[in-house]
């Protein structure tokens, strides 16, 4: 922070506003947390979850056949960019 370059006025209005957010910080640790049971979100949710099984059709083989060039599992395309 030493290395910042910026001057006198700029200095003070940077100061008020730590100063301000550092006074938000205090009032917020004054308040008395002990009953409040902690949490990851604001609504008590959870994500329902599926099976992980496959639900699709593999077409990986079925595409590569209607291209004019594959290597593997590749499509081979002509230079676009030279």
């Amino acid at each position: 922070l030493a290395r910042i370059n910026i001057n006198e006025n700029e200095a003070k209005k940077v100061s008020e506003k730590l100063e301000g957010i550092l006074g938000l910080i205090d009032q917020m640790t004054e308040v008395n947390t002990d009953s409040i049971e902690p949490m990851a979100h604001a609504l008590d949710i959870t994500q329902p979850l599926r099976e992980d099984k496959v639900t699709e059709v593999d077409m990986r083989e079925k595409s590569l056949k209607l291209s004019n060039e594959t290597d593997q599992s590749l499509f081979i395309v002509p230079r676009v960019i030279e």
